[in-house]
């Protein structure tokens, strides 16, 4: 099992070479193609999760760590913990559902299939990287399909919304570019190895300065997550996007910024790290109330969802704000539900919207009378997205909350139970704008938009039922996904002095 992880990285690349030279005259084997080089990519994870120690969740394992360009101590170095694992085990997951949820595409099938394909391979590089350079690269090249999707296949304004996304999303990175820069420079150092930055960092080698390199790499994560106010981007990417590409952006782009202050700010940088956890605390409070404010005002059912996921991240970001157990295990937690649930909706918003021709809720009502499988979901998605118990949603949420309250209990105490007081008041946002939602879309009586739709097919039942059946696990058993998180959430805080 060695060499597991670079097939895990590399083989949605062979898929998308394979699915590039097919013949002009058969469009139809892309998908098949596509979908079957996916699928073995989630069973290779499959097998690495199997394999898996949890017991040793916290130390890196099946590590590949060989030169690369030793010239320049650049390393071909990847790994997984309890964190990244999860985060890839949902990347191929939905990097499957999202070829079979688009087996209707008939233009340029070949070339959307690669796109699908390419953006597998960066996502799955970036869980696993532990070197800068490699680290850089894949979460550059995910810029490139992503791009596309939308600039192609998306809605009436998807030139806007891809170069608007490429250009946000760009600019973070070169932020992040000059911190890697800063760190390997560092007097020391002379290294881009991760393991051995955050062991350098953790014994203040680079305390001079830490301070402005968290800036850097905070301005690369925060336009990913986004944090307010970096989100603008967002909701246009969003909205013009088409399904699978909306999916993969919420379920699985955003968590890369959120997965890059785990993997890096906390333990590289530690000491900055505290001193910015009020900042950040702050700022993700302010997103909660934001996006959950401005989704409450949307017309357009897709655009209620992306501003969800504002509000949804910033309980993200409150978690590893927190910096204690319960607060890192909630933001994992967080994310993981979050791309589960948040691409649940995605696809129902697309099945709508295919069926209909419109995403104006005020145009939508009587969904469950005209297609009672499809409202059913609409609504059980929605009652995970706002938290309900016994749904994965509440377990990121509560514990989110749980870890800055926890933290209220050392210095400024009024500010961080200020801070939780407010966030709790987003939970509440978040109940009214989705039961809203559920009143206005699932229940009443058909619209003329409505009311000759046709209801959900197998393949479109068979794409949820995944999604569905996760959420229900991670809610009710929250060990199944804490068992591989918490071990290594203990051993980052333990490393950063912070446990």
């Amino acid at each position: 099992m060695s060499n597991l992880l670079t097939w895990i990285t590399f083989l949605p690349l062979i898929g998308a070479v394979v699915v590039s030279v097919l013949p002009k005259g058969r469009p139809q084997y892309a998908k098949w193609v596509a979908a079957a080089f996916a699928a073995v990519d989630l069973g290779l994870t499959g097998w690495l999760i199997a394999g898996f120690d949890r017991a040793r969740g916290g130390a890196m394992q099946f590590a590949v760590d060989v030169p690369w360009v030793p010239q320049a101590a650049i390393r071909y170095h990847l790994g997984v913990d309890g964190i990244s694992i999860t985060m890839l085990a949902l990347a191929a997951l939905l990097g499957l559902l999202a070829v079979v949820g688009s087996w209707k595409v008939t233009d340029r099938p070949k070339t959307y299939f690669v796109m699908l394909l390419l953006l597998q391979v960066g996502m799955n590089g970036v869980f696993m990287a532990l070197d800068f350079v490699l680290f850089y690269v894949f979460w550059e090249l995910v810029l490139v399909p992503m791009f596309f999707l939308i600039g192609m296949w998306g809605g009436a304004r998807r030139e806007y919304a891809s170069i608007k996304f490429f250009i946000y999303t760009l600019a973070g990175s070169v932020f992040m570019l000059v911190g890697i820069l800063a760190l390997y420079l560092a007097p020391n150092s002379g290294t881009f190895d991760m393991l051995a930055l955050a062991k350098l960092g953790q014994a203040g080698v680079f305390r001079d300065i830490e301070g402005w390199v968290f800036l850097l790499f905070f301005l690369g994560f925060a336009v990913k997550v986004p944090i307010w106010p970096l989100h603008t981007w967002l909701p246009d990417a969003h909205v013009e996007a088409p399904t699978a590409a909306s999916v993969l952006l919420a379920g699985i782009l955003l968590k890369m910024g959120a997965y890059g202050f785990i993997r890096i700010s906390l333990p590289i940088l530690p000491h900055a790290a505290r001193a910015w956890a009020p900042w950040i605390a702050l700022l993700a409070v302010i997103s909660i109330i934001y996006g959950a404010a401005v989704a409450f005002a949307q017309t357009d059912l897709k655009k209620l969802v992306a501003y969800s996921s504002v509000s949804h991240m910033g309980f993200v970001m409150l978690g590893i704000a927190a910096m204690n157990p319960e607060g890192l295990n909630g933001a994992v937690a967080a994310m993981f539900s979050h791309g589960v649930v948040t691409g649940m909706l995605f696809f129902i918003v697309g099945m709508v919207y295919e069926r209909t021709h419109t995403r104006q809720i005020a145009d939508l009502s009587g969904l469950s009378a005209a297609a009672p499988v499809t409202g059913g979901l609409l609504a059980f998605a929605s009652f995970a997205s706002l938290g309900l118990p016994g749904l994965s949603g509440f377990v990121g949420e509560f514990l989110s909350l749980l870890g800055a309250w926890r933290a209220s209990t050392g210095t400024s105490p009024l500010f961080w139970s200020g801070l939780v007081v407010i966030a709790a008041v987003g939970v509440l946002f978040a109940a009214a704008y989705m039961l809203w939602m559920v009143l206005r879309v699932v229940l009443g009586r058909p619209s003329e938009a409505v009311r000759s739709v046709t209801d959900a097919s197998g393949r479109e039942i068979g794409v949820l039922l995944p999604l569905i059946a996760l959420t229900l696990i991670v809610g009710i058993w929250w060990g199944s996904l804490l068992g591989f998180v918490d071990p290594a959430v203990k051993a980052l805080l333990a490393a950063t002095g912070a446990a």
